[in-house]
């Protein structure tokens, strides 16, 4: 199995997160609770695929 993509997915996931974190004076409040949740899901989703990885290694 090719994780390529997996790994590209989980390192934008967490730079969303440090993104958001460095920037949140900057970021709109309308806006802020949505990004929030947003990246939130996806660094909960990008741990998912990390121990999913290591739980079912890849016949590569």
């Amino acid at each position: 199995m090719d994780y390529t993509n997996i790994v590209i997915f989980i390192i934008l996931a967490f730079s969303l997160g440090a993104i958001m974190i460095m920037y949140r004076e900057k970021i709109p409040p309308r806006l802020r609770r949505g990004m929030a949740l947003i990246a939130v899901a996806l660094i909960l989703f990008a741990f998912f695929l990390i121990v999913y990885s290591f739980l079912n290694p890849g016949s590569s």
